[in-house]
C-alpha cells in the first residue's frame, strides 16, 4: 500500500479526509501542513513546541511516545490521555483509517 487515509477533525469540528503516502517518511504534522490545516509545527518536528498537538480518537496501536514527546506534552495545554504530538507520528501502513482531532490552541 503506497497511500493510506487519515481523518483529521479540525478546530471547527470539520472532518478532513487526507490521503497520506507511506513511502516518503512524512509525519502527521507535515501531512496536516500539506493539506493546509491549522498546524503550526513551529519547531519543525523536533518535539519542542506542541503546536502539532493532536488527540488520537481511533483505537490504532501507535508507537509509544518518546521521553522528549512526553516532556513536551507535560508542558502543553489541553493535554488528555490520548494526546500525541503529530510530528512524532511517522505515517505507516498500519495507520490506515487513523482518526485524529487537532487540540485547541492556547487562548
Amino acid at each position: 500500500m503506497d497511500t493510506i487515509t487519515v481523518t483529521v477533525i479540525d478546530r471547527g469540528n470539520t472532518s478532513n479526509t487526507l490521503e497520506a503516502p507511506t513511502d516518503i517518511g512524512l509525519n502527521i504534522m507535515e501531512l496536516c501542513k500539506v493539506y493546509e490545516l491549522p498546524v503550526a509545527g513551529t519547531c519543525g518536528g523536533m518535539a519542542l513546541c506542541a503546536s502539532c498537538h493532536v488527540y488520537v480518537l481511533s483505537e490504532h496501536e501507535l508507537p509509544p511516545p518518546t521521553d522528549d514527546e512526553l516532556a513536551m506534552l507535560d508542558a502543553a495545554f489541553f493535554v488528555q490521555s490520548n494526546s500525541r504530538l503529530g510530528c512524532q507520528l511517522k505515517i505507516k501502513e498500519e495507520m490506515n483509517g487513523l482518526i485524529l482531532q487537532l487540540a485547541p490552541v492556547e487562548a
